[in-house]
């Protein structure tokens, strides 16, 4: 990783070569994004009256984030970052070059633009976690919160100047030359992930499979309650402020009874807005904690969109859309900084994929949800309705509190190596895994609360049903046990150990007062694959592994 020698402000990041080749380039690609979406929103005007097709628009780009995004997570988790971009980054500005080839032709439909939108959509959604995974690789732990916001700035420049500009074009040319420059401008982001030397370090173990590597990723997220919380809140707030961009077409046709230019002032008055608040990530971290500020964010998002609702004033609106950009993008860069601390590096793409898949899908059912609302009542009503529902989720913060994100996500190697006494595969399971404790009966509450911590880490890392248990002859005597599926998985729970767990553990053995002897036992569950009806033979897809590094 790039060092810097110090935290210089916003643009501090900027210093490191790598970070500021990506980040340069990627404001051409979010052009293309930007482009894509004036484009594809306004040609659905044209090809439908129906408020919910063209609200659908903005759902169709986002669903592949939800349902790729989790997979790709898991992908770039296992593989080359650099790689899994580089093909999501092709295959999107493959697709854009077919949208556009097709609207040359005059062959668009409502339904076939929606169905480009998620072919591209899906290719964003493999490069979006691969790309932000690696943040931390070309940055310091303390330029972090920087990096992310310039990444929300890099999208927001462009979009304070690419949805006005995006809408001229299509006034002057169709959109169908909008969709052929999206392809266009994904090139120079494809050539900056190309030339950078990424040293790729492969893990000792095989890569999991696909749907277990996906149930690891979430199962850390359930039982993290940094990442958790912040995956809750970013999705209401998501479903619930949905309306400005995804409203913002009928805002400028009906609201102002404006044209495609206006429609793009209206979404560049909001990535202004959104530049401005990402400047301010870091210094509004370090005066006040992320539940103050997602709370007051909350608020002003709320008061802009009741604003916007009742407005008939192009520059009363855009000040509501300005306020909207800043507060959205605050909102989420601050809950996005939270899960990148929370989240050692092997768990870091998928636990950011889910974040995106939670802010995404709640921005697409909300654009869904409000367009409903909207063709049922009212433009208007759907945006006063909005403000008030965005408003109302500064309650979550009663029951739902955003908790410190600072943890040592470093992982730490463990000092001893199992006992192996028998030929075992990485697939040989389930392995049963027993810790006995000697507990003064004086310090048990204090002991209980420390395992409901260790309970919560052994099921992130890979442990299945974790119980604890007292010997009824013997209360000093308490039993820790839980499952791994195989042994390969067990390798791979010991190798997730972060120093953040590793003191867990430590305050749960300071409780021990036997300190000689083995009280770990590890098992083979069902062993019937151990006993032979004659001479062993190899696995046939697996070396034999009978070791376990440190």
């Amino acid at each position: 990783m790039e060092q810097s020698e110090g935290t210089g402000g916003a643009f501090a990041p900027l210093r490191e070569r790598t970070f500021r080749r990506i980040w340069t380039a990627s404001l051409f690609s979010n052009f293309g994004q930007l482009f894509l979406g004036v484009g594809a929103a306004w040609e659905m005007t044209r090809l439908s009256s129906s408020p919910s097709m063209v609200a659908l628009v903005q759902s169709a780009m986002m669903l592949p984030l939800v349902l790729v995004t989790l997979p790709a997570g898991a992908i770039a988790d296992m593989f080359d970052r650099r790689r899994i971009a580089m093909n999501g980054l092709g295959f999107s500005a493959i697709c854009a070059a077919g949208l556009a080839a097709v609207a040359f032709l005059g062959l668009v439909t409502p339904w076939l633009l929606l169905g480009f939108c998620v072919l591209i959509g899906g290719g964003v959604a493999l490069y979006s976690p691969a790309w932000q995974a690696s943040i931390p690789e070309q940055v310091s732990r303390a330029n972090l919160p920087a990096a992310v916001a310039l990444g929300t700035i890099s999208y927001n420049v462009a979009r304070s100047f690419g949805p006005a500009l995006g809408g001229l074009i299509v006034v002057v040319y169709g959109a169908k030359a909008v969709f052929g420059m999206t392809s266009l401008l994904y090139l120079p982001l494809l050539f900056s992930f190309f030339v950078w030397q990424r040293r790729h370090v492969p893990s000792r173990l095989p890569p999991e499979r696909m749907d277990r590597a996906i149930v690891g990723g979430v199962r850390y997220a359930l039982h993290a309650p940094a990442i958790r919380t912040a995956l809750v809140r970013v999705f209401v707030f998501g479903l619930s402020t949905a309306t400005a961009s995804a409203l913002a077409p009928l805002i400028a046709r009906d609201l102002l009874s404006g044209d495609a230019s206006i429609f793009g002032v209206l979404l560049g008055a909001q990535g202004v807005g959104a530049v401005a608040g990402a400047l301010f990530v870091s210094h509004i971290r370090a005066a006040i904690s992320t539940e103050q500020a997602v709370r007051l964010f909350a608020l002003g998002t709320g008061m802009a969109l009741v604003t916007i609702g009742m407005s008939r004033e192009i520059v009363l609106t855009c000040v509501g859309f300005l306020i909207v950009g800043a507060c959205n993008i605050l909102t989420i860069a601050m809950l996005n900084v939270t899960v990148q601390l929370a989240a050692p590096r092997w768990v870091t793409a998928r636990a950011l994929s889910l974040f995106s898949s939670a802010i995404t899908a709640g921005i697409g059912l909300g654009a869904w949800g409000w367009g409903e609302v909207a063709a049922g009542w009212s433009v208007a009503f759907a945006l006063v309705a909005s403000g008030v529902a965005v408003a109302a989720t500064m309650l979550l913060g009663l029951v739902l509190p955003i908790g410190s994100d600072e943890a040592d996500t470093e992982e730490v190697p463990l000092g001893s190596a199992p006992a192996v006494g028998m030929a075992l595969t990485l697939r040989s399971g389930p392995i049963v895994i027993e810790v006995d404790y000697d507990v003064d009966p004086e310090r048990a509450r204090e002991f209980y609360a420390v395992m409901m911590r260790m309970q919560s880490m052994r099921k992130r890392n890979g442990g299945f049903e974790w119980s604890l248990a007292r010997d009824i002859a013997d209360p000093t005597l308490w039993t820790e046990r839980y499952h791994c599926p195989t042994w390969g998985d067990y390798l791979r729970l010991r190798d997730r150990f972060t120093q953040a767990d590793f003191d867990i553990q430590s305050q749960a053995d300071a409780f021990n007062r036997s300190h000689h002897g083995s009280r770990v036992r590890r098992r083979l569950e069902r062993p019937f694959g151990s006993v032979r009806w004659q001479a062993d033979s190899p696995d046939p897809r697996h070396d034999t592994v009978s070791w376990m590094a440190p």
